[in-house]
């Protein structure tokens, strides 16, 4: 996995800057969504996701469409389907048919939703304040803000996860049809 030569497969591996900083990466991330994680249970007693889709649609007129949370949120869409589920049961939005398209489901968030995002906030805003930004100068964050921007751009270049067809079990598509012997 490390080094500049070519692995069996073809592919070139890591060096150890390259892996070390993809480590560094992805603990950092972890730490950061496992305080946000706590801070949204305690005070919410919702997840992180769940808070991610009501903070989406307060920020988005108070409205998308199902396929718009999946791609914004980065979720699967059985994932969000089920979410959007809890957050209906619990008054957070409302899911109903979209006017400019039949098949697009629109969601809706609703006061309680609002007040819970509003609520919520200042909390966050400290975890993330505190784990992300106090270590920071203001040229770090100005030069983490444009690495960042560029990752996800290059990222986002591919076909969004809701765009990917499904998969499909292996066999026939139809039975096959019936024979009769004489």
């Amino acid at each position: 996995m490390t080094g500049n030569h070519p692995d069996t497969d073809g592919t070139q591996g890591l060096d150890p800057q390259q892996l070390g900083t993809y480590f560094v990466l992805m603990e950092a991330v972890s730490l950061l969504q496992h305080h946000v994680e706590q801070q949204l249970r305690a005070e919410g007693d919702i997840s992180s996701v769940q808070f991610q889709l009501l903070a989406r649609l307060a920020a988005d007129d108070g409205q998308l469409t199902m396929t718009q949370l999946a791609d914004g949120v980065v979720y699967s869409r059985s994932g969000l389907t089920y979410q959007a589920g809890l957050l209906e049961k619990a008054g957070l939005i409302t899911r109903g048919s979209s006017p400019d398209d039949e098949r697009a489901t629109l969601v809706t968030i609703t006061e309680k939703g609002l007040a819970l995002v509003g609520g919520l906030l200042p909390g966050h805003i400290q975890v993330v304040r505190r784990l992300l930004l106090d270590p920071l100068t203001d040229d770090d964050l100005r030069q983490l803000g444009d690495i960042m921007t560029r990752v996800r751009d290059h990222m986002r270049a591919q076909p969004p996860r809701s765009a990917a067809p499904r998969k499909r079990p292996a066999g026939p598509t139809s039975p096959a049809p019936a024979t009769t012997q004489h």
